[in-house]
């Protein structure tokens, strides 16, 4: 197996098998965002090499879907015992293209095995149900079966685990899959793409493409693609979404988030604090569920003001892969120069900068997109800010009066990813549980990430379809249900 040197490679396709090296006339740079070293580069793909890929994914659909549902999940057992025992030498991969911590890589990685587990559970996941006699001699039952190619765009915030909140349950359902990575980040896949190389798959069953927006519109577009999964920005969502709707596809697109957490006087500061740093600072504030608003109600203010400030000033900022490193750099520099230019603004509009992480120096990596975690205080419930997602290290705070306040300012916002609530009260609990508009909610916890076992939720901007990634949701969604009505004639002049 090969793996990655400090030399850049190009970064091929794997259609059908094998390696393909892309023909592109363009290619873009693959940047470690701590250092500034490129690398590799991936092409910008047309279209006829994408369809190449659809076209292998289509040919080994129809053998695919005939195995029976305990062989089609034997690779997936095999790939479970890869991840793990490559679980170091992806983390690295993940670190230098990405820029989180080798731990934070790590934990994700330990998402991704578990989907990969939960997967292995189809021939009992996707089981239908049946019922004798609707009808005297008529029976009548339900049967669920694979939809055909389908297709997963992933974003580079997590570019281990997100693609394996597809893969595992689209092929362990019967379907061929194609997965487009992140330009910013495709080498994590092909790493984890030679890893499934040594499984078994047959040819054709899991394919990679790279490349940028002509790859994502010819799946969408292609009549071979019957459904497509996606995570990354609510625009780009929402245009796939209603791209593959018009071609009467289905699709899964997880959108941006803005999300709050309430902080009521009777919590454990200390423990909230701790659990709201690494929620808002963790993977540089780049986590779709990171704590990007900090709600403090009556006399949390103050206490909950001076204790967040002084774990975010002692946050250590630098290369993921050095020792003692706690948070890393954000993707670009345009993305660093549009949060930088997100907290301006939101001084302009009213906002008090309690801590600024703006233009670091970060030593033996002045090269790198780094800023340190930043901390917005008393930011108006106007300013622009609160429903802005801005996909960095920068906690925005904002006063509530009481619950009800606090509650009326999350039912304003345009997203719906997650929200969460630190409070020793119960029935605080259960109100929040009970009227929160978010798909995860959180009680005395940061970041709720469902386990692989139940769906990443996501209401209104943060999510445009029907069932989520993960778990049941996965079955249903790259399923299609078929009900069965029999009536078998009696044969009387035959014995038996």
């Amino acid at each position: 197996m090969s793996t990655l040197t400090a030399a850049a490679i190009k970064v091929p396709h794997y259609i059908n098998g094998a390696w393909v090296e892309s023909t592109a006339s363009n290619w873009q740079d693959v940047m470690n965002p701590a250092s500034g070293e490129v690398l590799g580069s991936v092409p910008q793909v047309e279209a006829a090499e994408v369809s190449m890929a659809v076209e292998a994914a289509a040919a080994a659909y129809p053998d695919w879907r005939r195995t029976p549902a305990e062989d089609r999940i034997q690779p997936l057992f095999k790939l479970k015992f890869l991840l793990e025992e490559h679980i170091d030498e992806l983390s690295r991969v993940i670190t230098r293209e990405n820029g989180k911590t080798f731990g934070e890589a790590k934990g994700e990685l330990r998402r991704a095995i578990e989907n990969v587990e939960v997967a292995c559970g189809i021939p009992m996941m996707m089981q239908g149900y049946n019922l004798e006699d609707v009808a005297r001699g008529i029976d009548e039952m339900m049967i669920r079966q694979p939809l055909g190619v389908v297709a997963a765009i992933t974003p580079f915030n997590f570019p281990g685990m997100i693609p394996f909140w597809f893969l595992p349950y689209a092929i362990a359902c019967g379907n061929t899959l194609i997965v487009k990575p992140s330009e910013h980040v495709p080498l994590t896949m092909k790493l984890a793409f030679e890893l499934l190389d040594k499984t078994g798959l047959p040819k054709g069953v899991v394919n990679l493409v790279n490349g940028g927006k002509t790859a994502v519109d010819t799946l969408i577009d292609h009549p071979k693609v019957r459904a497509i999964s996606f995570v990354g920005s609510t625009p780009v969502a929402r245009y796939i979404y209603a791209r593959a709707g018009e071609k009467g596809k289905r699709a899964q697109c997880q959108g941006g988030a803005k999300n709050s957490v309430v902080i009521l006087p009777d919590a454990d500061m200390s423990m909230a604090t701790q659990i709201i740093s690494d929620s808002a600072f963790g993977c540089a504030g780049q986590r779709c569920l990171a704590v990007s608003v900090a709600v403090t109600v009556g006399e949390a203010q103050k206490t909950f003001r001076d204790s967040i400030a002084d774990a975010a000033s002692s946050i250590r900022v630098g290369y993921g892969l050095d020792d003692g490193t706690q948070m890393g750099p954000v993707i670009t520099k345009q993305s660093k120069d549009r949060i930088e230019s997100l907290i301006g603004l939101g001084e302009k509009q009213g906002a008090k900068i309690l801590v600024d992480g703006r233009s670091p120096k970060i030593s033996k990596y002045e090269s790198g997109h780094f800023l340190k975690p930043t901390i917005l205080d008393g930011v108006p419930a106007e300013s622009e800010l609160t429903h802005t997602e801005i996909f960095g290290p920068v906690l925005s705070m904002v006063h509530a009066s009481n619950l009800d306040e606090a509650m009326e300012f999350l039912s304003n916002s345009p997203f719906g990813n997650q929200a969460s609530l630190f409070t020793s009260s119960g029935s605080a609990a259960r109100r929040f549980r009970y009227e929160a508009p978010a798909g995860n909610i959180g009680i005395n916890i940061g970041v709720a990430a469902p386990m692989a076992y139940f769906p990443f939720s996501g209401w209104k901007d943060s999510f445009f379809g029907v069932m989520h990634g993960q778990g049941r949701d996965a079955v249903e969604f790259y399923t299609e249900k078929k009900v069965v009505v029999e009536r078998w004639a009696k044969e009387h002049s035959r014995k038996f």
